[in-house]
Formats: C-alpha cells, structure tokens, sequence
C-alpha cells in the first residue's frame, strides 16, 4: 500500500479502520493504584487459564472469575486498572446487552464476543478476556421478575463455555474438526449479589467467586 498515491499512513496501510471490539482504555488517564490483592487474584485467574489451555496437569479451572461486593468499590474499574497493566486486552459485555427483542440474539452476542477475543489472541499474540459487568442486574432475579427466554440462554450459554471453553458454534452446525476449535479464554464478570444468578453456574467448577471488600488501609492507598 505505499506510494505516492496513498502513502504509508493511509487507513487501509495502517488498519485504523478495522473494526475492533476490544477495549483501548483511551478513558483511563493518569496513574492509579492496584490494590495488590486484587491484581493477584486476576493475574492468578489468567494464569490458571493459560495453564490450563496447554494441558498443564493442574486440575479443573474454573474459566470465570466472578467479582461482587458493594456498590462503588471498585470492581469493574480495577478489572481494567488490571488489563491495563498486565497487557491484556478486554472485550467487554455490559447487562444491557444480555437482553434483547430477538429471542437467543444476547446468548449468541456472548459466542461472538468469545470468539473475537479468541481470534484476537491468536493473531495478536497478545492475551485477552471477556468482561461481562453487572451480571447480576443483566440476569439475576429480583422480586416480581419475569423470567425471558434471553435470561435462561445467556446463562447456559456460560455454562457451556465453562464446560467447552475450546468449541463454540454461531449459528452454525457443530463440527469435530480442528477448524472449530478456538483458545481458552478466561471471563471476568463484575455484580453486586451472586446469590441471584442461577446457582448451578456459580458452582465452584464454572466460576472462582471473590468477594471485593477493600479495606482501610487498600481505601487509603488508592485514595492516595
């Protein structure tokens, strides 16, 4: 693509007009501070993961890490503090997508995400994550709640990205070959009560939950 036509820096030399749905941070300015508990326990989530995609003999791994505690405590906002200093790349989810007119169209919306995050690690090389945030608001039951078709597909659609992490199909008919398999990719969801998503997907098999309670000296820290 160079030339004196279009030149080196032209969208189509520089990919600026690819369509991306990962996350560049662009909104996170200036230095904030991890609390080191909560930057180990997600780099120790990845890493179990990444083990585990290459058959480390380390037993089941749970494929989400689930996030909760109280309103305003810095979950989802750490969860990027985090990507952004370990190099992973996010794509996130947010509970207003888990719903939608079109019955099946957010469990399938989850596949796609999955496998944009997959195929980015494989091209890349860089890791990446599915962050799903307020999952609980998305999914959870809440007195006098109308249960939706949407809200029994997206959670067994995570149950079976637990269960098959490696084969996801979008819509389309399940192959056994090696062209339908795709990489581990470890989730993060964020909420505020775990107890109202349906309990067999917070299982300790499917999802490592972690409840985020900063203490003083952490509040201090991140204040500071």
């Amino acid at each position: 693509f160079k030339g004196d036509v279009l030149g080196v820096d032209a969208d189509v030399a520089t990919g600026d007009m690819r369509v991306s749905e990962l996350r560049t941070f662009a909104n996170v300015v200036g230095a904030y501070h991890i609390p080191e508990r909560f930057l180990d326990r997600f780099a120790t989530h990845v890493v179990k993961n990444v083990l585990a995609e290459r058959n480390t003999d380390i037993g089941r791994v749970p494929l989400i890490l689930g996030i909760w505690g109280g309103k305003g405590c810095g979950k989802s906002f750490n969860v990027e503090l985090c990507c952004l200093k370990l190099g992973i790349s996010p794509i996130v989810v947010s509970a207003g997508e888990l719903e939608d007119p079109t019955a099946g169209e957010p469990g399938a919306l989850l596949r796609r995400r999955y496998l944009a995050a997959s195929k980015a690690m494989r091209e890349t090389g860089q890791l990446a994550v599915v962050v799903i945030n307020d999952l609980d608001a998305g999914v959870g039951r809440f007195k006098d709640d109308k249960v939706t078709v949407n809200n029994q597909v997206v959670q067994a659609t995570l149950m079976n990205l637990c269960d098959e992490p490696n084969s996801v199909s979008v819509g389309a008919e399940w192959r056994s070959d090696d062209r339908a398999k795709c990489a581990r990719v470890p989730i993060i969801v964020t909420g505020n009560d775990m107890s109202r998503i349906y309990a067999p997907l917070t299982r300790s098999g499917r999802m490592d939950l972690w409840m985020w309670e900063p203490n003083r000296e952490e509040i201090v820290e991140m204040l500071e």
